[in-house]
């Protein structure tokens, strides 16, 4: 559909994010079957729920806009889910697969967080209340779940770097430096 003007712009993201929570829905639903971490499985099983109602939320916002509800084709969430699909088939062990999880999440937090804001901005100039209203509730609990994932980060390297002996002074300088690297991308430093 063309987009000719900033409400059409607008619907658009909707539809986008719309699209997006139904595709990060599946996902978790994937991603809760392969963790092995019990916290890491007890959040994405909290964020489950809370996806389920970013969807009516969003449901919430066609109405409030007098629209139909439509989802846009959003291609970058569809890579988020293939990208983690990937990364957890190649995880040699459950450990590892916690790792690649957690890092899959924070980076969905992160592409929702963007795209809330900017449609929160787009509400508020547009003078629709109601839905920057429902859309903050959205952008905030994508927020907290995006803190959880980072907070667990490092959790989670440590247990697997454990398991795969790689903890204390065995490791060589280069080890050193990926771990380091790897860290930094996963807390977005």
């Amino acid at each position: 559909m063309p987009v000719t003007n900033a409400y059409e712009l607008f619907l658009h993201e909707v539809g986008d994010i719309y699209d997006a929570e139904h595709r990060f829905l599946e996902g978790q639903q994937e991603m809760v079957q392969n963790a092995t971490d019990e916290e890491l499985r007890g959040a994405i099983q909290e964020h489950i729920q809370q996806t389920r109602q970013h969807v009516v939320n969003l449901e919430r916002v066609f109405e409030e806009l007098g629209e139909e509800r439509r989802r846009e084709t959003c291609d970058a969430s569809q890579g988020l889910v293939n990208e983690a699909q990937k990364g957890v088939a190649e995880a040699g062990n459950g450990t590892v697969r916690d790792c690649v999880i957690v890092a899959a999440v924070a980076k969905v937090e992160h592409y929702e967080i963007a795209g809330y804001r900017n449609l929160i901005t787009g509400a508020q100039l547009m003078g629709h209340t109601g839905v920057e209203r429902i859309l903050t509730e959205n952008l905030q609990q994508e927020e907290e779940t995006a803190r959880i994932a980072e907070g667990s980060t490092e959790k989670l390297l440590r247990k697997a770097m454990q398991e795969g002996g790689q903890e204390g002074g065995e490791r060589s300088e280069e080890e050193k430096g990926l771990i380091d690297k790897a860290k930094d991308r996963l807390t977005g430093q």
